[in-house]
């Protein structure tokens, strides 16, 4: 099985210098393998995203600095990449009743979160209240996707969970290796036919990378519903547990450079391969862990990455 994707949702702003865009995808970028691999294929990718102590991503870094474990045994590293290989974006736009006076800043946001697109990347759009619905597949036309953000109107409840759900469906699609869904909300999720169990699980089979905005009212706001107050509960749990971030957002003037934050990021990612020691398909689920050593003079770095993934599991067992 192969753990190789990202998922983008709701952001929060945090203190960083500028963030130079990485090079083109290179001749030894494209020697990895596609995102179409079968299961029995023994090669596992991690997208892996490093910061400093005040969230700057860090660059540059050798494949020496890397140090990777599976249930706590460390692997041999075999592929490594810090190209700006092409992304499958899957971007979820709340149309919810209560993001009526965030529409205008949100759509700005978007827009430009697609000013960072390379030309080879892909996205879809799902914009969801009362229920989801794919509004734009897969396509390579940023700008389809950001006017049709600006026309939406917002009514109705949050499918939030739903949403996320049809999304990891339209992954199913994607020609990259890489890929991620990134949601732009503005709270907890109380018109959902999945669960957050549900959902927790299917991210831990999807090999995507959640990234979220949250754009919260404060918390002692008489609008605030119980929902809404476990929002950024979720998206801690969901952004974590697949390698992204969750930005909550209290300013709205803060929205487009969070979410170029967000944009900036993915393009700022390593990709670590190795063939797990433990060769056994046993359909189990593999913790990961990845530590990154510091070049001199440099403080503790922290590496953002999924958690884990399923091993291939034979049939018939």
């Amino acid at each position: 099985m192969v753990a190789t994707s990202v998922l983008l949702v709701f952001c929060a702003f945090q203190s960083a210098g500028p963030i130079e865009p990485r090079i083109q995808l290179t001749a030894k970028a494209e020697a990895l393998p596609r995102a179409d691999l079968s299961v029995d294929v023994p090669l596992v990718l991690i997208p892996v995203h490093v910061t400093t102590p005040l969230g700057a991503s860090v660059t540059n870094l050798p494949k020496s600095s890397f140090h990777l474990f599976e249930n706590g045994v460390e692997q041999t590293i075999t592929h490594f990449s810090s190209e700006d290989a092409p992304l499958s974006i899957g971007f979820l736009f709340d149309a919810s009743g209560s993001m009526r006076n965030k529409l205008r800043k949100s759509a700005e946001a978007a827009a430009a979160f697609f000013r960072t697109a390379n030309t080879d990347d892909e996205f879809f759009l799902i914009d969801f209240n009362e229920r989801p619905r794919l509004a734009i597949p897969f396509t390579q036309n940023a700008g389809a996707i950001t006017r049709h953000i600006a026309h939406t109107h917002a009514d109705g409840r949050t499918s939030l969970l739903d949403a996320i759900h049809l999304a990891l469906e339209q992954m199913e699609f994607a020609k990259n290796l890489r890929k991620a869904i990134v949601i732009v909300s503005d709270g907890g999720d109380n018109r959902s036919r999945y669960t957050e169990t549900e959902i927790k699980s299917a991210l831990r089979e999807a090999d995507v990378q959640l990234y979220a905005m949250g754009i919260f009212d404060p918390d002692e706001s008489p609008k605030r519903t119980p929902e809404e107050r476990n929002g950024p509960k979720l998206l801690d749990e969901l952004a974590e547990q697949t390698g992204g971030r969750h930005y909550p957002v209290q300013n709205l003037d803060e929205l487009a450079s969070v979410c170029e934050r967000i944009g900036r990021e993915l393009r700022n990612e390593y990709l670590i391969g190795y063939a797990p020691a433990n060769d056994a398909q046993d359909g189990t689920y593999r913790k990961v862990k990845v530590t990154v050593t510091p070049p001199s003079g440099m403080p503790e770095l922290r590496a953002h990455h999924r958690q884990g993934y399923y091993a291939p599991a034979l049939f018939g067992r």
